[in-house]
C-alpha cells in the first residue's frame, strides 16, 4: 500500500533523498520524476513504482527491484547489471540499449515496451512474460523461452544464439534476420512468426515444430525445391 507520504511527484531527487525513503515496511511511488544519470546502485527499491519517470542513464547495478513496477519510463541506456527484478513489471516506455547483463528476471513481465539493443547476456530468466516488445538488435544469447507464449515480440536481427524455444508458441512475432545458431525449436509453434532469412542448418533442432505451408515453401526454397 502506498500512502501520500510515500509519493514523489515532478521532482529530481538525489540519491540521499531516495535512500531516506527506503524502508522494508513501505513502498514508494515516483511519478514524473527525473532520475536521469542517478546512481541507484545496490539500493533496495523492492515494490517501488516508477511511473512516467526519466531514467535515462540511471545506474541500478546490483539493486533489489523485486516486484517493482516501471510504467511508461524513459530509460534508454540505463544499467541494471546484476539487479534483482524477481516479479517486476516493465509496462510501456523506452528501455533501448539498457544493460541487464547478469540480472535476475524470473517471473518478470515485459509489456508494450521498446528494448532495441538491450543486452540480457547471462541474465537469469525463468517464466518471463513477453508481450508487444521490440527486441530488435537485442543481445539474448542462451536465454530460455521454453514453453513461453510470445505475443507480438520482434526479435529481428537479435542475437539469439543457443536460445531454447522448445514448445514455445509464437503469435505475431518476427525472427527475421535473427542469429539463431544452435537454437532449439523442438515442438515449437512457429506459424505466427516471420521467419524470413531463417536457415535450417540442423533439422534435429526443429523436430516436431509446427509451421505453415507458406513457411514450408520458404524453407524448402533454400534447398532449391518448389512447393505448389
Amino acid at each position: 500500500m502506498i500512502s501520500e507520504d510515500n509519493i514523489l511527484l515532478d521532482c529530481k531527487p538525489t540519491r540521499a533523498e531516495i535512500e531516506h525513503l527506503i524502508s522494508p515496511s513501505r513502498s514508494v511511488m515516483l511519478r514524473n520524476c527525473d532520475l536521469s544519470g542517478l546512481d541507484l546502485s545496490h539500493l533496495d527499491l523492492s515494490g517501488w513504482l516508477f511511473e512516467r519517470c526519466g531514467l535515462t542513464g540511471a545506474d541500478f547495478t546490483g539493486a533489489r527491484l523485486e516486484e517493482s513496477r516501471f510504467k511508461g519510463a524513459r530509460a534508454t541506456g540505463a544499467c541494471f547489471l546484476g539487479a534483482e527484478l524477481l516479479g517486476a513489471t516493465i509496462d510501456g516506455g523506452d528501455f533501448s540499449n539498457t544493460n541487464f547483463r547478469g540480472a535476475t528476471l524470473s517471473s518478470t513481465e515485459l509489456l508494450h515496451c521498446k528494448m532495441t539493443g538491450t543486452d540480457m547476456t547471462e541474465a537469469r530468466v525463468l517464466d518471463v512474460t513477453f508481450e508487444d516488445v521490440l527486441l530488435v538488435l537485442a543481445f539474448l544469447p542462451r536465454l530460455s523461452f521454453r514453453k513461453a507464449v510470445l505475443k507480438q515480440v520482434d526479435f529481428s536481427e537479435a542475437d539469439l544464439r543457443f536460445c531454447d524455444f522448445r514448445n514455445a508458441v509464437f503469435e505475431d512475432c518476427s525472427l527475421r534476420g535473427a542469429y539463431l545458431q544452435e537454437c532449439r525449436f523442438e515442438g515449437a509453434d512457429l506459424r505466427g512468426a516471420d521467419i524470413g532469412g531463417v536457415k535450417i542448418t540442423d533439422a534435429k533442432r526443429y523436430k516436431g515444430a509446427i509451421i505453415s505451408k507458406q513457411q514450408a515453401a520458404h524453407l524448402l526454397g533454400q534447398l532449391g525445391l518448389q512447393v505448389f
